[in-house]
């Protein structure tokens, strides 16, 4: 089954699939780990699980403020 991204009626899916690639390549870059390895890290993520609610409005943050978001949880995670 594939998984599509609908807020108001509008297919949002490709926008979220490029801000997901965009977070992960950051966090990729950041903390020198190939593209896989930081995307299966994130989609572990409570920050992931909140980001696939689009009705939040999280999607719409820029990837920089979810990418913060993201290491806040890894702060308190362990």
């Amino acid at each position: 089954m594939e998984t599509k991204y609908i807020y108001k009626e509008q297919d949002i899916t490709v926008d979220m699939m490029f801000k997901i690639e965009r977070i992960v390549n950051i966090l990729a870059k950041r903390d020198k780990k190939d593209f896989d390895t930081a995307f299966a890290e994130f989609i572990d993520s409570s920050t992931y699980r909140i980001l696939q609610n689009v009705n939040n409005l999280f999607w719409a943050e820029n990837s920089e403020f979810i990418v913060d978001e993201y290491d806040r949880e890894m702060k308190f995670r362990y």
